[in-house]
């Protein structure tokens, strides 16, 4: 399908992504989260093609991460150059934030010239989704208020619950690994903790998968060993999504067991629900002691898995011993970037450009989020870019 296709096929989507942040995905429609995938696919196929999608002459796009970041940083700052606006990360340690100021005046004062405001904050359990719908409220008051000449759109880089850009990213990998949606339904996907020498690591990307691929009529299989359970909450909800899609929802503690032919393989590390919870207290009191002594138990309680590494001999357990590797990266590979890991170096290395293109996708997710967010019409738009037809790269 060519663009021009593309882009009035987009057009028949009925949604309601004008003007609305991307906090969760389960927030949004399922035709919410097609136009998303393919007005990525749209400005990806521009970019392949030399076409610059520039629909801005100036404005900012705020990238306000409150935890380290690689992959999502530098997607935020491709998806808004791309656009047209100027990134500008928002450090807090040289902000007046540092000096008491809150979190509504903050909103406003970064916002005057501002497009977008991108968030990460995975770090306390039940404050980062939180953290973001705040300063919306903020954004919604300086707007109405005059102040502000324009609402920002805030797109959810990562928080406690969701990580949406990742799923969605990851969404479309799988779309275009199987031809289609449509092809999607039925496959046996595993999100499977792994072990890792590293200790709280967030629960949103599991909990986006189950809840994303849950909708799309997959068969959902989350694995893990007793003890590191996920927001009830999120989980049940994946389990109704599933019912409705006609997939299928399965708890396994055996990661044997689970591998048996899947089609998809998720391995990925994260922390304890009910630990996060006594971490997020303890740094909520800058606990330095506490936060030590929570650190040491983990680690010795992960140390007892090891054996949740996915290598070769789990391969094998999948379907045609060739499921399909999924990582959101950094992984924490065996014997490479650590002594022991989620995964083997050898079979990292066997689908390691796959996760890198995995990780292309993100930009083009993040720009269309925004995208979307901006104009009501996005088709009528898209057409008139792919008119002007101005190349991004010669004369």
């Amino acid at each position: 399908m060519n663009l021009r296709d593309k882009i009035e096929k987009s057009g028949k989507l009925n949604t309601d992504l004008y003007h609305k942040d991307f906090l969760l995905t389960w927030e949004k429609s399922q035709e919410d989260l097609k136009a998303i995938l393919e007005v990525a696919e749209i400005l990806k196929g521009m970019r392949d093609q030399n076409i610059s999608p520039r629909v801005y002459d100036s404005g900012l796009a705020i990238s306000n991460f409150r935890d380290n970041s690689t992959r999502t940083r530098f997607s935020f700052a491709s998806a808004s150059n791309m656009l047209g606006c100027v990134v500008q990360d928002l450090d807090e340690q040289k902000s007046q934030i540092a000096h008491g100021e809150t979190v509504r005046e903050t909103a406003n004062m970064i916002s005057f010239l501002s497009d977008f405001i991108g968030i990460r904050d995975d770090m306390y359990l039940g404050e980062g989704n939180k953290y973001m719908r705040e300063v919306g409220d903020a954004l919604d008051e300086g707007f109405e208020k005059s102040v502000l000449p324009t609402r920002p759109g805030i797109v959810n880089l990562q928080c406690d619950m969701d990580h949406p850009t990742q799923s969605m990213a990851d969404l479309l990998h799988l779309k275009n690994q199987f031809g289609s949606l449509d092809d999607l339904k039925g496959k046996k996907i595993v999100m499977s903790w792994a072990y890792s020498p590293s200790y709280g690591k967030p629960l949103s990307v599991p909990q986006g998968i189950i809840a994303l691929m849950s909708r799309f009529g997959m068969n959902i299989e989350l694995a893990y060993p007793e003890g590191y359970d996920l927001i009830p909450e999120i989980v049940d909800m994946a389990k109704n999504n599933a019912n409705q899609s006609g997939g299928t929802f399965n708890i396994s503690h055996s990661m044997e067991d689970a591998m048996r032919d899947a089609d998809i393989v998720y391995p990925k590390s994260w922390a304890p629900f009910h630990i996060m919870q006594q971490r997020t207290e303890l740094l909520k009191n800058a606990d330095v002691e506490g936060l030590k002594k929570l650190e040491q138990t983990c680690l010795a309680n992960n140390a007892k898995f090891k054996h949740w590494e996915y290598n070769e001999d789990k391969l094998k357990l999948t379907k045609n011993q060739d499921a399909l590797y999924m990582h959101c990266l950094p992984a924490d590979i065996s014997g490479v970037s650590c002594k022991e890991g989620e995964v083997s170096a050898d079979v990292f290395e066997k689908y390691r450009i796959r996760t890198y293109l995995e990780a292309g996708f993100k930009p083009y997710i993040i720009a269309a989020m925004m995208f979307t967010n901006k104009f009501e019409n996005p088709s009528e738009i898209l057409q008139q870019i792919l008119k002007r037809n101005k190349k991004r790269v010669g004369f």
